[in-house]
């Protein structure tokens, strides 16, 4: 099977969150989850001081849904949301 690349959007709680700390919890997550460490991350602000969490990972197409860590990172204290906002076939 193929792989993808996954886009997922996390939403801290408020603009007091500490989003290297959620991003080290999230990341931890994804590495149980599907078993890559393939990563890029982003900060993007949303309004009023608040940013979100942008993380793109690969993997494996055969893993299915992405639920069940939707739920694992929703999870995690500080987190407001969590939403997969893209995922695409990766080319190469």
């Amino acid at each position: 099977m193929a792989r993808v690349v996954v886009t997922l959007r996390i939403m801290p709680q408020s603009p007091e969150v500490n989003l290297s700390e959620l991003e080290k919890k999230a990341k931890h997550e994804i590495v149980k989850f599907c078993n890559s460490e393939e990563f890029k991350t982003e900060i993007q602000p949303v309004a009023f001081g608040l940013k979100s969490l942008t993380i793109f990972f690969v993997m494996e197409e055969d893993i299915g849904s992405t639920e069940k860590l939707e739920q694992k990172i929703a999870e995690i204290e500080n987190v407001e949301s969590v939403e997969v906002i893209d995922v695409r076939r990766a080319v190469g």
